[in-house]
């Protein structure tokens, strides 16, 4: 015989294990802020935008065939500036702990297409060594470039700078609770359902009905202490008036 579940069923269900969903929800939430504001570290970022440009010995206006070009060495330029011999001398100049490999790690670098602004992006545990790592980086890239290629066509936009009170941007705690109130939700509903698939104990006369096939005629009542206590009380009553 097929089962069938009813939208009172899954109410049901769900109201008979709220607590458990309640509780595996804010338990959720509970080591999201724990793991959030005590063990992950917060990582600042700054960034410096670089303008690629050709260089010209005359003054003639830029076609869309320089930009062309320029957008095409975007990518070589990208390389770079994340190669050792680029960071070999940020980390010198900075005096740096961290290997050429570790320091690539942290920097980000990106273009919006057919642009000639190049993005760098540093993240580190320390706002101002952040902002130091990327105006540098920008810095020497624009002056080793002169040797690399034999070319000058790189001018700093906006240099990185993190402002006063700088706020980390990872980890971000408000999103981290919000997908394990999410996550913790589903997981106590889902154990609801499954408590109440493994419970086959017959609680009702529906549950009778289901099991045998047959309808229900008769059932014998349950009498609460109460009422049980009141009918003897009742029965006393009676004697001592006969």
């Amino acid at each position: 015989m097929e089962e069938t579940i009813s939208l009172q069923d899954l109410f049901a269900t769900l109201k008979k294990h709220i607590w458990l969903i309640i509780g595996s929800t804010i338990t959720a939430i509970t080591l999201a802020a724990i793991i959030s504001f005590l063990l992950l570290t917060p990582m600042y970022q700054a960034s410096t935008q670089i303008l690629v440009n050709q260089e010209k010995t005359e003054a003639t206006a830029i076609t869309a065939q320089d930009i062309q070009t320029n957008v095409q060495i975007i990518n070589t330029y990208n390389v770079i500036m994340k190669s050792a011999a680029i960071l070999g001398l940020v980390k010198e100049e900075l005096n740096l702990p961290e290997s050429t490999g570790q320091l690539s790690e942290k920097l980000t670098i990106s273009s919006e297409q057919n642009s000639q602004v190049i993005t760098l992006t540093v993240k580190d545990e320390d706002p101002f060594r952040a902002e130091d790592i990327a105006n540098t980086t920008a810095q020497v890239f624009q002056t080793q470039i002169v040797d690399l290629m034999n070319v000058d066509n790189v001018n700093i936009l906006a240099p990185a700078n993190v402002g006063d009170n700088p706020s980390p941007v990872e980890p971000s705690p408000t999103l981290n609770m919000a997908i394990a109130a999410v996550v913790g939700l589903m997981l106590g509903v889902g154990i609801a359902f499954l408590l109440e698939y493994l419970d086959t104990t017959v609680k009702s006369t529906q549950d009778v009905e289901d099991l045998t096939g047959y309808p229900v005629i008769g059932m014998i009542a349950t009498i609460s202490d109460k009422d049980l206590q009141s009918s003897r009380l009742q029965l006393t009553n009676r004697r001592r008036k006969v």
